[in-house]
């Protein structure tokens, strides 16, 4: 899952030629390689790749399925709409693992137990596989990455069945993501929002390894059935090329900072402006406003992805109870002093109170996994929706408690 840069353009332009007409010997070495992850958000995961080394042929090249562009048109809309194309670049080794390097993250090589025909078979798939018409995919972030790619292109050269052992940590496929972004984190609270109740399905074994590290775990204790019945090792060896530097561990941000101390502190606040205005009976406008454009925003997306987004974990999704895209609109109507339009919006709220209702209903007996950080968050909007309505209420139907 690494950032494409204009030597790997380059790279590919001298390789493609010399890769179509690609000969081994039988002593050539063909690896997995695992790097771990690295900070920016898309690099949180890891990254896989093959690696075919000959010394007898002075070959030592990497193919790599983690090959994108953020000057990609519109790279952003595709990402969200889960249409983003990767595309399997193929490099000199050398070149390949300074970025890791770089990074300081840490670089495993698992050579894999494999005779001749089927080093021969295998690389004949990636061959085909970097064909100009062949090399690029349409990227899923669970199903089709760059960890599964070159699982798939080495299991299917096997000559006998792959026997995996019995996965003993089964997670969720957002338990499995929470691994790595955190419990705790911003990255973390925009995955739980976005992602629905398909997220919260066990991932199987084989779901398990769209990750890279699970995937290495996974292969280290795999074993080959042959077609004669004999079993023999996957993984031969298993060697470090790159070490992690240690450092100086990163100091912890600020309790304050985290989704849901910030969402508590929100709550708090809203508590008390929510008293203050029971006390002077006017709401507080702006502070409705600013809340229902800010979950407004957030209702679009979530909603835009359920309709749209080809990604497979985020078509069913609870939050769209609390994140409600109506509430963009509303965030500018209350304003409009109408009696007609404000006994509409009355409605609605009572409308959006049974949808909060139910969004807390669904986190308390969980329907769906919520983020932590949204509890507080859902309680602040039904406490503001609440005393809105009941302002508006007054002013509704005082002239009727008058006569």
């Amino acid at each position: 899952m690494r950032k494409i840069f204009i030597l790997v353009c380059f790279v590919l332009s001298i390789f493609n030629t010399k890769a179509q007409q690609l000969i081994i010997s039988d002593s050539a070495e063909i690896s997995l390689i695992t790097c771990s992850p690295g900070e920016e958000a898309y690099e949180k995961f890891g990254h896989t790749a093959i690696r075919i080394k000959d010394s007898k042929n002075q070959i030592d090249i990497t193919f790599n399925y983690g090959i994108f562009s953020f000057e990609t048109n519109d790279f952003y809309l595709k990402f969200i709409k889960g249409e983003t194309d990767y595309q399997l670049g193929v490099y000199e080794t050398s070149n390949f693992l300074p970025e890791y390097q770089s990074r300081n993250s840490m670089v495993w090589e698992q050579i894999l137990n494999l005779n001749p025909i089927e080093k021969r078979k295998i690389i004949n798939l990636l061959l085909e596989n970097y064909a100009p018409e062949n090399r690029i995919y349409r990227y899923n972030f669970v199903f089709d990455n760059c960890a599964t790619r070159p699982r798939d292109k080495i299991l299917e050269s096997l000559n006998g069945y792959i026997k995996f052992q019995t996965n003993s940590n089964p997670k969720t496929f957002r338990q499995w993501i929470g691994v790595y972004v955190g419990t705790d984190t911003w990255l973390k609270f925009g995955i739980d929002v976005i992602f629905g109740l398909e997220a919260d399905r066990v991932a199987s074994q084989s779901e398990s390894m769209f990750l890279p590290e699970i995937l290495m775990d996974e292969f280290e204790a795999a074993q080959i059935e042959t077609t004669s019945g004999t079993l023999k090792k996957l993984v031969s060896e298993k060697r470090t090329l790159v070490n992690k530097i240690d450092s100086k561990p990163a100091s912890n941000s600020s309790q304050i900072s985290k989704p849901t101390t910030f969402s508590i502190l929100l709550l708090i606040i809203g508590a008390l402006l929510t008293i203050w205005d029971a006390k002077r009976r006017r709401p507080s406008k702006w502070v409705d406003t600013t809340i229902l454009t800010i979950t407004g925003i957030g209702g679009l997306i979530v909603f835009y992805l359920m309709l749209f987004s080809s990604h497979p974990l985020v078509k069913i999704n609870f939050n769209i109870l609390w994140l409600n895209p109506l509430n963009l609109a509303l965030g500018g109507l209350i304003w409009i002093k109408s009696v007609k339009l404000r006994r509409i919006l009355f409605f609605y709220q009572i409308f959006n109170i049974a949808l909060l209702i139910g969004a807390l209903t669904a986190f308390a007996i969980s329907a769906q996994v919520f983020n932590s950080a949204s509890f507080p968050l859902i309680v602040l909007l039904l406490m503001r929706a609440s005393s809105w309505s009941g302002y508006t209420k007054r002013k509704l139907f005082k002239k009727h408690r008058d006569i």
